[in-house]
């Protein structure tokens, strides 16, 4: 009874020593986790939306609370005036979430492009969306005014061949970031005026 009491004794101390420096551990790294995801992940996307601005979107960004979570909102300077902000949302795809990075230009509330962030889509089909140009450029010029949808469906986007579910899932991400962009309008408006040279 003895060696059993000293056994759970010393599992309980072992388990608190590791806790703890796993959220050490945790709370020191996620500052570099989050500039590797923004540099490596998000990037890309944020670039090729953002092309010909004169800031870098990655360093200027704001956050603002969506829910439980923070969303990071880039900053896209053109003509020395911030003209467009890109943020990410999601959609359910086939494999999984399609994340999708989306520039709005805040003085005429329409789509300047659009990028697939994340993905976990079939490779050689649903993957295209990520690196089919000719998908994504559907999306430019776009109101934010309605729901998007692939032409099966009652809408503009030309679905890509065999992979019509991953095409659902960005064309729910661009109106998740429609709604989003609409209920958030006051606060992006309001931090883009930080960003005025």
């Amino acid at each position: 009874m003895r060696e059993m009491i000293k056994m759970v004794v010393v599992l309980t101390i072992l388990s608190c020593v590791s806790g703890g420096l796993l959220a050490a551990v945790r709370s020191g790294t996620q500052e570099r986790i989050e500039n590797q995801v923004l540099e490596y992940v998000k990037g890309p996307a944020v670039r090729e939306i953002l092309q010909g601005v004169s800031n870098d979107p990655i360093t200027d960004r704001f956050k603002l609370k969506i829910g439980d979570a923070e969303e990071s909102f880039f900053v896209g300077v053109y003509d020395g005036a911030p003209k467009v902000v890109a943020f990410e949302t999601a959609g359910k795809g086939y494999g999984g979430d399609v994340g999708l990075m989306v520039g709005v230009d805040v003085k005429e509330d329409k789509l300047v492009g659009v990028g697939v962030t994340t993905h976990s889509e079939t490779p050689g089909m649903g993957a295209r969306a990520k690196t089919d140009p000719g998908f994504v450029a559907q999306f430019k010029g776009l109101a934010l005014t309605q729901p998007f949808k692939v032409n099966q469906d009652g809408g503009s986007i030309n679905a890509l061949s065999g992979a019509t579910i991953t095409s659902r899932a960005v064309c729910a991400a661009a109106t998740e970031a429609e709604k989003l962009y609409n209920e958030l309008k006051p606060q992006i408006q309001a931090k883009l005026q930080e960003f005025k040279k």
